[in-house]
């Protein structure tokens, strides 16, 4: 009877599909899981060792709420950098714990009850979620293989009404492993000017693209004032545990997503703001290895699925494969979990992302190359005995 005091805005909340077939593996053996979205690789060891200095330095008590300025001003120039987009260290970036906190500030600071967010889907699970727990109202817009599962912008413009306030993207993808075009994105830009809309950018995978060039929103004409860049450290530099990520914007809307942190979660953590920092600066030989070593196995995974039968889009990003199981006759929930129970392999049914995912399943190749290889032996005999 306990459950009637939890809110219906919670109680409505669908549990994540992802979560749900992690702890069903866990509890089984010989499993090899294509589930989760986690590297498999370490954090760098330099990385380690700099949170292990600021530990025995005494590094052990809050920062300003913003963050250490020594790592906003060394994610400043990372993004200049990389991608002309410039901010201000001392008031146009927040240190956050993680890049899914940085997705609940940014909701929480900007939505009022009855806001409309548009979201391109399939997409993370907890876009809708975030929406949602902040009062708004996720509008969601599928995405399809046959366009790359990139969005159509005529689609986004229709959906737009009164009660839009936002657009919220995620590329490089997860869970499609797509990557928005620059034609595309520079149509979002033209909207949000058009109809005064705030654009909530989550690049989170940005180093992780394959023969393809990110484009960062911000960076395109005009969005730097309207758009809320959202990013971390977990995806380039399997830094998943350290629980860092950050916010960049314009003063005017961050100072809204600082004053909600600042009555959250204080400061994110000490030492892992410290790592953070020597990731910005050293780390990108690591980065530029695991990319190398993702890239191989992404082409091993796209190879295996389409032979074995199941049509899969090659990803240009992250480390996901979006393979197309209804072509099985089972739908991609029955397909998930027959996989796991009749084979030992877990994956992700496309339903738990969205619109758009149905009769897909993610599969994540953030894990050994020869688990992969054994992953989709153990596919081939499940569909060929279908």
């Amino acid at each position: 009877m306990r459950d009637m005091y939890i809110s219906s805005r919670v109680a409505g909340l669908k549990p994540s599909g992802i979560r749900k077939f992690f702890d069903i593996a866990a509890t089984m053996k010989d499993v090899i899981s294509l589930g989760i979205g986690e590297p498999d690789f370490d954090t760098p060891e330099p990385i380690v060792e700099a949170g292990v200095r600021s530990l025995r330095s005494g590094e052990t008590h809050y920062t300003s709420n913003a963050g250490k300025l020594e790592l906003r001003q060394a994610l400043a120039e990372h993004l200049e950098r990389l991608y002309g987009v410039s901010y201000d260290p001392s008031s146009e970036i927040i240190i956050t714990v993680g890049g899914s906190e940085a997705l609940y500030l940014s909701a929480t600071a900007l939505l009022n009850p009855g806001d409309e967010v548009i979201i391109p889907t399939p997409c993370f699970v907890s876009y809708q979620a975030e929406v949602i727990l902040a009062g708004g109202v996720p509008v969601e817009i599928p995405c399809r293989m046959e366009n790359n599962f990139d969005f159509d912008p005529k689609e986004i413009e229709a959906a737009i009404t009164s009660r839009t306030k936002a657009i919220l993207l995620g590329f490089p993808n997860n869970p499609t492993g797509a990557v928005a075009s620059r034609e595309s994105l520079l149509e979002v830009a033209r909207m949000a000017e058009a109809h005064d809309l705030v654009v909530l950018s989550d690049e989170i995978y940005d180093r992780l693209v394959y023969d393809w060039k990110h484009v960062c929103f911000p960076s395109l004409p005009g969005m730097r004032n309207r758009t809320v860049l959202m990013g971390g450290f977990s995806k380039d530099y399997a830094m998943t545990g350290w629980r860092i990520g950050y916010a960049a914007g314009p003063a005017d809307i961050l100072k809204g997503l600082v004053r909600v942190h600042q009555y959250t979660v204080m400061s994110s953590p000490t030492v892992s703001q410290t790592a953070a920092t020597e990731a910005l600066r050293n780390a990108e030989p690591y980065v530029q290895q695991m990319l190398a070593e993702y890239n191989r196995r992404r082409k091993l995974i796209v190879k295996g699925l389409n032979e074995i039968g199941l049509p899969t889009f090659e990803p240009r990003g992250a480390f996901y494969a979006f393979p197309k199981v209804s072509v099985t006759g089972l739908d991609d929930e029955t397909f998930a979990n027959r996989l796991l129970q009749e084979e030992h392999v877990a994956v992700v049914p496309g339903n738990s992302f969205g619109l758009g995912g149905e009769g897909f399943v993610r599969c994540s190749y953030a894990t050994a190359y020869d688990k992969i290889e054994i992953a989709l032996e153990r596919m081939r005999k499940f569909v060929n005995r279908l």
